[in-house]
């Protein structure tokens, strides 16, 4: 593909000044395969000698990947992270050692891949992932965490084999580019797996494709609640595997019931490939009490209670509307905003039987639904309570928070987007 006639930023550019030349350096935004950004890796001379855990899945990568940076950080492990999307800085999706990339360090690694690059275009995403792994070869990582950004089989982080892989779950989303079953997804996200290393499937119920590439390619399958789970108990709560048996384990500082599936998944990796970065069980409780993400039932400090949650399927719509249901007292008003390529409507209906009130919004961008699509998709998922729609998620939130009583909560979710916009609106007022 020819490149862009472009302008690369010059010598001391900025971060924002590179990310916006990022944003615009390949004709489209998604463009799946491992063909040009293996050149670019050739090029780079981009060999890894550190253990590789990959991580995909529809719900519960960014929580896996934190439990596993957490856990081999407690461990004395120099750890590289790399998730997406972020919340209010590109500098959240990389991180070594617990800390945030720096902007510097960022516009180093992607001046060295522009460099290497030449004729080749390259997505925001794959240009990314490349600077990522760079980094964490440079700063001499123990262990590097890739999130899967979309599917996994032609997904840019799968350029890298992992030492073991990690299906957190399969649900319907992104079906314009994965397919629209389940077993279509599957097949696509099952791509991360390699022959003879483990593959950790965290879904209860995993599509036949799961499986089946799993045997194909003799990969060491581990399934939850076969091979691996937790029992949930008042105080605590007991992980089990094949490898034995922990109990009075505390309760992981990321809230919601579905956290222990993915806690499990993570320990069950460690202890897949514990010969070559071993874990002890210290580690593995104190990550879970440490353990932190913003935007997975992130409850905000203060009263009215608000609870910020990146949910923006049916899938994880369930898992939020079960951990609200779970919350006695009070009533519950939601701040919703969200893409118009989601199912708007079956989220909402997700979430129709806890909610007292709607509070709709807007996302910019050509992306995002406008506050009347979202009235519309409410309406019909036939949702009954109360729906208003205001200018923007701040707007939502204020309103929201006017008039909700002390013993009333808030959810905020939707999208990246919202609970980006959430935090921004909360930061300013307190500012």
């Amino acid at each position: 593909m020819p490149q862009p006639t472009l302008a690369a930023p010059s010598a001391g550019s900025s971060l924002a000044e590179w990310l916006a030349y990022l944003e615009h350096l390949h004709p489209s935004a998604m463009d799946f395969g491992l063909e040009r950004i293996g050149v670019v890796r050739e090029r780079l001379g981009l060999d890894i000698e550190f253990p590789v855990i990959t991580v995909g899945g529809t719900n519960g990568k960014g929580s896996t990947c934190a439990f596993l940076d957490c856990f081999l950080r407690c461990a004395g492990y120099r750890s590289g992270c790399y998730t997406s999307p972020h919340l209010l800085r590109y500098n959240e999706r990389v991180r070594i050692g617990g800390r945030e990339a720096a902007d510097a360090e960022l516009v180093r690694a992607f001046e060295r891949v522009e460099a290497a690059r030449g004729e080749v275009s390259l997505t925001y995403f794959e240009f990314g992932t490349l600077a990522a792994v760079l980094m964490f070869r440079d700063a001499g990582v123990d262990a590097a965490l890739l999130e899967v950004g979309l599917g996994g089989r032609l997904d840019a982080v799968n350029l890298f084999a992992p030492d073991c892989a990690v299906l957190t779950s399969v649900g319907l989303d992104h079906m314009q580019y994965l397919g629209d079953t389940r077993e279509a997804i599957g097949f696509e996200k099952a791509g991360i797996f390699r022959p003879l290393r483990p593959a950790v499937v965290a879904d209860s119920d995993p599509p036949a494709s799961v499986l089946r590439r799993a045997t194909e390619i003799g990969a060491e399958l581990l399934l939850i609640d076969r091979d691996f789970g937790a029992v949930p108990r008042e105080q605590d709560w007991i992980y089990w595997s094949i490898h034995g048996r922990r109990s009075a384990l505390p309760w992981p500082s990321l809230r919601g019931a579905f956290q222990l599936g993915n806690a499990s998944a993570a320990i069950m990796a460690l202890e897949s490939i514990r010969a070559r970065l071993p874990v002890d069980m210290g580690a593995i409780r104190r990550g879970l009490v440490e353990v932190e993400l913003p935007g997975r039932f992130q409850v905000l400090p203060g009263r009215p209670m608000v609870i910020l949650d990146v949910a923006h399927n049916p899938h994880a719509a369930l898992r939020l509307r079960d951990d609200l249901a779970r919350m006695r007292g009070g009533r519950t008003f939601a701040v919703f905003a969200m893409l118009r390529d989601k199912d708007i409507a079956g989220v909402a209906q997700a979430l129709s039987g806890v909610v007292d009130r709607w509070f709709v919004a807007p996302l910019p961008g050509p992306r995002g639904e406008t506050g009347t699509g979202m009235l519309e998709a409410i309406r019909h998922a036939q949702a009954q309570a109360v729906a208003v729609v205001c200018d923007d998620v701040g707007q939502a939130l204020h309103r929201a928070r006017g008039e909700a009583g002390a013993d009333d909560k808030i959810v905020v979710f939707g999208s990246f987007l919202t609970v980006a916009a959430a935090l921004a609106s909360t930061h300013s007022n307190r500012g």
